[in-house]
């Protein structure tokens, strides 16, 4: 299967089930709601080495937030619910709470929640103050700028970890040109993360390694330097270098579409193949085969 010049390989995406949220942070500027969400979201690219997974999803426009002031929503995703709860609290506190004007809203509804204000409100060592706003349980920490405003419990649910597709190019400036293009179509989707630096990551790993102490090394058959040394190589003697995206989603379904925009996006003179990782569906609960985002199959 063909998108232009670009072979489509007959294989999947092997994703994880995982517990997300949907932050809304806001302030009296959008620098300073970006500022935050920046910090909030950094060193979340892979739950292997960071606990959990975040990205900015998009900007909001006052009209589009709870306080009516310029705003941010970001998507959080970990393992499972404790984690996801732990993951919160600490970033929001060290994030949102430290940065000027800023205050914090739940994004999602869902019956199953976190608390998060409910923690953080004992930083503000018994000044604290309870409100409600649009039926909501919210807490006013005092803070030197004056009130850090925060939502009692935030909603999480059930998610989708761990979307990906490989590309592989003639070379690096065709590659990270692709690369860049699949990211900025994949971000219009809703309801998804791309968590590494810029939507995308070089050094793409597998599970396990010939050191004991390391859970997942460099996926050597994607390594372009190392096809002439491995016998397993995946690449073709016209590929020099190869990235992946790799995709979160509060649903299948946005993954799944983002995957299909990314794939169209990318595809290109110069990039022979587009590809996705896997472990043999052994490890991870959700297969995305490419070809069927291609002809409107469903999930397998």
């Amino acid at each position: 299967m063909q998108i232009e010049t670009t072979h489509i390989e007959d294989t999947f995406a092997e994703a994880f089930a995982m517990w997300g949220t949907r932050v809304l942070v806001t302030a009296a500027s959008a620098e300073w709601a970006q500022a935050s969400a920046q910090s909030m979201t950094g060193f979340a690219t892979s739950v292997i080495g960071c606990k959990c997974e975040a990205g900015i999803e998009r900007e909001l426009s006052p009209a589009d937030t709870p306080d009516g002031r310029p705003g941010i929503s970001i998507l959080l995703f970990a393992m499972d619910k404790a984690s996801l709860g732990k993951r919160l609290v600490e970033r929001i506190g060290q994030c949102v709470m430290t940065c000027p004007t800023t205050a914090c809203f739940s994004g999602l509804e869902s019956e199953y929640g976190a608390s998060v204000g409910g923690k953080l409100r004992y930083f503000g060592d018994g000044y604290q103050i309870s409100k409600k706003l649009a039926d909501e349980r919210m807490w006013r920490v005092p803070v030197m700028d004056g009130e850090f405003l925060v939502q009692d419990r935030f909603g999480i649910q059930p998610a989708v970890g761990g979307g990906n597709l490989i590309l592989c190019g003639k070379s690096a400036a065709v590659t990270v040109a692709a690369a860049g293009d699949a990211v900025a179509a994949m971000r219009r989707i809703a309801d998804i993360a791309l968590p590494f630096p810029g939507g995308v990551v070089r050094s793409g790993s597998k599970v396990g390694s010939r050191y004991k102490s390391l859970p997942a090394s460099t996926n050597h058959a994607y390594c372009p330097t190392l096809k002439a040394v491995v016998a397993d190589s995946s690449l073709g003697a016209d590929i020099n270098c190869v990235l992946e995206i790799v995709i979160d989603g509060l649903t299948e379904a946005a993954v799944r579409a983002a995957m299909r925009v990314g794939m169209s996006a990318a595809a290109r003179p110069g990039l022979p193949a587009i590809s996705a990782g896997n472990y043999g569906g052994k490890l991870g609960q959700f297969q995305i085969r490419l070809h069927s985002l291609l002809d409107g199959g469903v999930a397998e």
